[in-house]
């Protein structure tokens, strides 16, 4: 089975491998001006070998973006992250780029993602314009350089696995992330259209917990559950990447309970209609 170790290695691998690409160089061309040999420059790209921080520098030398080693130094961080807590500042070095690709490679390794969501929509529904919006606002927030249109590309590109007969995805939306705008009404608005459409689909399952919803458990944070294998939560300064028996089960008991109080069908497409109605656009 695919570890997640190797999922982030390969999401590395692919960062260089586009990298190299973009700079219009064949393999062999980046090896001679490296002094490798090409099969190394193969194993970095295919995420079978790992590089050190100098092979990082000197490849992006070598395709001329010096711009870009702090992300794939930050990258390489990520992989040595084996604890349960993985500091944003260290993880977002050069960017959010590098962390959607990860996202990007988690998700090719799952065949089911449970997610609850308290105060925003999942990045996996996400419209283009509101996930700029929201890299833009994280970015400064965070006081990390912005790279939103390599970030946003490569959210889009996960959302391709929503349409994979070999995945599942189960959703729950706290009602307050239909109300919560970080973006222009207008943005908001056809965020909510997409949610709307999803209610419903194939292999898409979509709930919304209502304002008032009596509940066995309240929603504190939100979490996704990769497989039974893996829960990410998500904090302000920090992800917890949780693999531990006890900690799955935990986070399992919490997504069972809260469903329970979840509206699923045509009352979620009321409550995201309500959602809709309720914006100003003037």
């Amino acid at each position: 089975m695919t570890t997640d170790f190797q999922t982030a290695r390969e999401a590395l691998g692919a960062r260089l491998r586009g990298l190299r690409v973009e700079a219009g160089l064949e393999g062999k061309d980046l090896a001679a001006r490296l002094g490798w040999q090409t099969s190394k420059v193969s194993r970095l790209q295919n995420g079978k070998q790992t590089p050190t921080r100098d092979d990082l520098s000197a490849w992006a030398q070598a395709v001329d973006r010096p711009d870009v080693v702090d992300e794939l130094h930050g990258l390489l961080a990520g992989l040595g992250m084996k604890e349960r807590h993985r500091s944003w500042g260290r993880q977002l070095a050069g960017g959010h780029r590098g962390r959607q690709e990860i996202g990007v490679r988690l998700t090719e390794a799952t065949k089911e993602i449970r997610g609850l969501e308290v105060s925003r929509i999942p990045g996996l529904f996400q419209t283009p314009e509101y996930a700029r919006v929201v890299f833009d606002g994280l970015a400064e927030f965070r006081g990390i350089r912005p790279t939103t249109d390599a970030a946003v590309e490569a959210r889009m590109r996960r959302q391709e696995a929503l349409y994979n007969p070999d995945k599942t995805f189960h959703f729950v939306l706290c009602e307050a992330a239909l109300y919560h705008r970080p973006c222009p009404v207008e943005v908001m608005a056809e965020q909510l259209d997409r949610l709307y459409t999803l209610v419903g689909r194939n292999r898409v399952e979509l709930g919304i917990i209502p304002f008032g919803a009596q509940l066995r458990r309240t929603a504190p944070h939100a979490f996704w559950i990769y497989d039974r294998r893996l829960v990410i939560v998500e904090t302000i300064s920090e992800e917890l990447w949780l693999t531990g028996d006890e900690d799955i089960a935990v986070y399992e008991r919490a997504w069972d309970w809260l469903t329970e109080s979840a509206e699923y069908g045509a009352l979620a497409r009321r409550l995201i209609g309500r959602a809709r109605a309720a914006l100003d656009l003037g």
